[in-house]
């Protein structure tokens, strides 16, 4: 007798759950079959910016944690205000960064700056007073100074630096794209 109270207690109780489940399906059908959110491949799903993407570190240090949050560990501390930094995720208010050298961590936006630079990865670079090879060279810079970008075209980016300002050619710099054209 008690098993027979208990199985059709069971059946019972099955029965409601499956009610319960039926009427939720029918109120939030759209939810339930909704997909995450999509992102455009290439772009950030936060931003809807370009990825990757450069940008400059704001101020004189920036922590770079193993993961997108203040728990996460720090793994690297960036230590040069103005230093390009290239995006390539995000997640909230977090942006996974790397320097030159394929350093970095998750950094929180706050610390980023649009402000566009490049470090100089050529010993002596030539800066000239205009965009040619042939133009007269106005400062040579050597590897590793940072400077900030005024303006490139195809093949030169125009850098201001403790107060010089020059074409340098992009091929000698780290934190612009190829293909990239800024006015």
């Amino acid at each position: 007798m008690i098993k027979l109270i208990g199985v059709a207690l069971l059946a019972s109780l099955l029965a409601v759950v499956a009610a319960v489940a039926q009427e939720v399906e029918e109120v939030l059908p759209a939810a339930a079959a909704a997909p995450e959110k999509a992102c455009k491949p290439g772009f950030g799903c936060v931003t809807n910016l370009p990825l990757p993407r450069f940008v400059s570190l704001k101020g004189n240090e920036g922590n770079a944690r193993r993961g997108p949050g203040l728990t996460h560990r720090i793994d690297w501390v960036f230590k040069r205000a103005g230093m390009p930094l290239m995006i390539t995720a995000e997640y909230e208010n977090w942006r996974r960064v790397e320097d030159q050298d394929g350093a970095g961590g998750w950094v929180h936006y706050s610390l980023l700056s649009g402000v566009r630079s490049a470090l100089l990865t050529l010993d002596m670079a030539e800066f000239r007073d205009l965009p040619d090879g042939g133009a007269m060279v106005v400062v040579q810079a050597e590897i590793g100074v940072v400077g900030r970008i005024l303006e490139c075209t195809l093949d030169w980016c125009r850098l201001s630096m403790n107060g010089e300002k020059g074409w340098v050619r992009k091929t000698a710099l780290w934190g612009v794209t190829p293909d990239e054209t800024i006015e």
